[in-house]
């Protein structure tokens, strides 16, 4: 008997859920109620120190980066990463999806969708109490005595690479650049950082693995926590500009379109696409500012912050109700006016920022440029952006295809 791709892919499917299902079962009692650590008399400490609560009676501040790839996320991450009293984490939520979704189903499908946002949900609640064991079960291979070298780009984080999470040699302010951070510091010891987080008071971490606000209410409602979004969006036309250039195989029929001027016939239309529909579903809701969200909202362009990198700032954290720090300023003022050829990894900060917002409009033809404008219309007049209708204006710096727009946090 022969069974059809469909009855393979629903059986791997159902192999996932029946794993996510799993791993809630057996870390749910310890998330809840402390129990189930490894050493004893640790578990007893822990219980002790973070005790589980109906609501937040610290009140710290929960900050959630809702973005996706190629939006500034990194940039706008390091504004709470130089926080000296932010513990930051630069996308945990790899390791969910690294975990749970097939690496050939690309996680489309709506089944793959349901499981990494419930698991994504989960971790989410536990890394903002500070529970980063909850973070083992999604890190291959596990951590042994809570301790591993498998933290995604771990080296983004600036508390797991100074002291005491790490001890490098040197000065006690020595501060790691990110490829030295993992060469110096060698494994990290999650108790260790664990208690780096309980002493500073606030969390903020960056992901672009939840598509849209919406799929944060559960959060955003839960009682425990004090969580605020800051949500992250760019015209979509530089996210594709900005993606062909960075993930040149992924993207390589848009980059043989430029390059011969025809439009490949197999072209994956949905890379655009579905930033767009996702990016208009979400500030849909933003924008209509239901109760659930209130204080609890902000949608930031990237180029409003590109253009104004402090004024922006200083608005963010006025939303957040948290002091900025001099240290960010200071990061601010290195970071938005350099020589951009000084930073030229992927996900790299070092750059001028106004001009990096503004320089898709060289890097696509006007062939894409109108075929992107037509595929995501609405979403381009809902965020003000406005439409390039010739080659001339889409190469006239002088012309702005950003309209001013003052969108005010949800208060």
């Amino acid at each position: 008997m022969q069974c059809s791709w469909k009855a393979v892919l629903l059986l791997a499917l159902a192999s996932i859920a029946i794993q996510y299902t799993a791993i809630r079962t057996f870390t749910a009692k310890s998330f809840h109620t402390c129990p189930g650590l490894a050493e004893a008399g640790l578990a007893e400490r822990l219980c002790e120190e973070s005790p589980t609560f109906a609501y937040n009676l610290s009140r710290k501040t929960h900050v959630l980066i809702l973005a996706t790839t190629r939006s500034g996320s990194s940039f706008v991450g390091q504004l709470f990463n130089q926080h000296l009293d932010v513990f930051y984490l630069f996308e945990p939520l790899y390791h969910v999806q690294n975990t749970l979704i097939p690496r050939l189903t690309q996680g489309k499908s709506p089944a793959d969708r349901r499981v990494m946002l419930g698991a994504s949900r989960d971790l989410l609640r536990s890394l903002y109490d500070c529970d980063l064991y909850f973070l083992e079960n999604y890190i291959k291979p596990p951590p042994v005595n809570h301790t591993t070298d498998r933290i995604f780009r771990r080296g983004a984080s600036r508390v797991l690479c100074s002291r005491p999470v790490c001890e490098p040699p040197g000065s006690a302010d020595l501060v790691l650049e990110e490829g030295d951070c993992v060469r110096k510091c060698g494994l990290l010891n999650l108790t260790v950082a664990a208690e780096a987080c309980r002493e500073r008071s606030h969390v903020a971490i960056k992901t672009v693995r939840v598509p849209e606000v919406n799929d944060l209410r559960a959060l955003v409602e839960d009682p425990r926590l004090n969580l605020k979004v800051i949500q992250l969006v760019r015209d979509p036309r530089g996210i594709l500009a900005s993606r062909s250039e960075t993930f040149r195989d992924t993207y390589r029929l848009w980059r043989l379109w430029y390059g011969t001027g025809r439009k490949p016939y197999n072209l994956d239309v949905t890379q655009l696409t579905t930033v767009c529909e996702d990016f208009s579903n979400s500030v849909s809701t933003g924008l209509m500012r239901p109760p659930w969200l209130k204080g609890k909202y902000m949608l930031v362009r990237y180029e409003d912050l590109a253009r104004n990198p402090m004024k922006k700032t200083e608005e963010i954290y006025g939303f957040l109700g948290i002091p900025l720090d001099s240290h960010v300023a200071r990061w601010i003022q290195n970071n938005t006016r350099g020589d951009p050829t000084l930073g030229k990894h992927k996900y790299g900060t070092v750059r001028n920022s106004a001009a990096t917002a503004e320089k898709w409009r060289f890097r696509l033809s006007y062939d894409i440029v109108a075929f992107a404008q037509n595929a995501c219309q609405r979403v381009l007049a809902q965020l003000g952006y406005k439409m390039a209708n010739s080659e001339e204006e889409l190469k006239n710096p002088s012309i702005s295809l950003v309209e001013e727009r003052d969108f005010r946090p949800f208060s």
